[in-house]
């Protein structure tokens, strides 16, 4: 009948809209106080060395923007410019104390620190990269068998790895057995699904139509993607093995930022980021201050002390 097919296209519509919003769980971010659990696996501490390979040819504005908030997460910048990307990545450190029989008092710091980087402009494995066959050879490529280095695939405009834009931007993830190891992928949201990884900086394809913020770096796909990479960093932090840190009672491992996605400032709803910050200069969007006067949008992650999602 008419009323069934209209039903069933509601809960189609419903479906969705969740899948795309990235949550396809029923925790809401919005509302509910998440419960992390530390499920006893190892946590990366100490100086956590990234090997990035650039795929394709990714651009000196991204490049730039995501090496820089990579230096701001432990390199402060005017202590009277507020809040600060080290506020933010404090948080992360502070998880270090959800590890049985971690000693009281402040947490050590953790140091994200690049230690090599290649890149790939003739785009030799092609332009469609797949988990099980492209990734492993690429990350051989940058690391050259160093499992002590955890490594980050950045792809160009124009390429597509596979499981982007299928309600995640960027992800940490495994590689396969006999020997598994971290590893973080990052896309380009500039022609692959703006409408959902170029979101907040670009109109969002489904669900409330908010507003759209200006990019605190003038280049939407590189400010994009340092909101991606900022959460699967945290989430590789905290749960390299999938086996430490994440969000209890789930098929799937949510981690400290994937459960807080789509709120970047106070009274964050769907298609709303939430209240953040504007540079008065060039009108760019930001909720953190970096190293040398950079600007950047982070995202929301978890926070331990009120158990709920938290931004600077």
């Amino acid at each position: 009948s008419l009323s069934i097919r209209l039903l069933a296209l509601a809960l189609s519509v419903t479906a969705l809209f969740t899948y795309s919003s990235g949550h396809g769980h029923t925790y809401d971010p919005y509302n509910d106080k998440a419960r992390m659990i530390h499920h006893g696996g190892p946590m990366l501490n100490g100086t956590v060395k990234l090997a990035i390979m650039w795929y394709g040819n990714c651009g000196k504005e991204i490049k730039n923007t995501m090496r820089n908030f990579i230096k701001s997460l432990t390199v402060p910048g005017k202590a009277k410019l507020q809040p600060q990307v080290t506020c933010w990545w404090k948080v992360v450190e502070s998880y270090q104390s959800m590890i049985p029989d971690a000693k009281p008092g402040k947490s050590p710091k953790i140091k994200v620190k690049v230690v090599k980087q290649s890149g790939e402009r003739t785009y030799k494995y092609g332009k469609v990269l797949t988990l099980q066959g492209h990734i492993p050879e690429l990350i051989e490529h940058v690391t050259k068998g160093d499992t002590e280095l955890l490594p980050v695939i950045v792809a160009a405009r124009d390429v597509t790895i596979q499981g982007i834009c299928n309600g995640k931007c960027a992800d940490h993830l495994l590689t396969e057995d006999p020997h598994p190891r971290p590893y973080i992928i990052v896309g380009n949201p500039e022609t692959e699904c703006p409408g959902e990884c170029g979101w907040p900086f670009f109109p969002a394809d489904m669900g409330p139509k908010g507003p759209v913020l200006k990019p605190p770096s003038g280049n939407m796909a590189a400010d994009a993607m340092v909101v991606a990479f900022a959460g699967a960093l945290v989430d590789a932090i905290t749960n390299p093995m999938n086996d430490a840190l994440y969000h209890s009672n789930k098929a799937k491992e949510l981690g400290p930022a994937t459960v807080c996605k789509g709120i970047f400032g106070r009274g964050a709803a769907p298609g709303n980021p939430g209240e953040v910050l504007t540079d008065p200069k060039t009108g760019g969007n930001f909720n953190a201050y970096g190293n040398n006067n950079k600007k950047f949008l982070l995202p929301a992650i978890w926070n331990p002390k009120t158990k709920s999602c938290w931004t600077v």
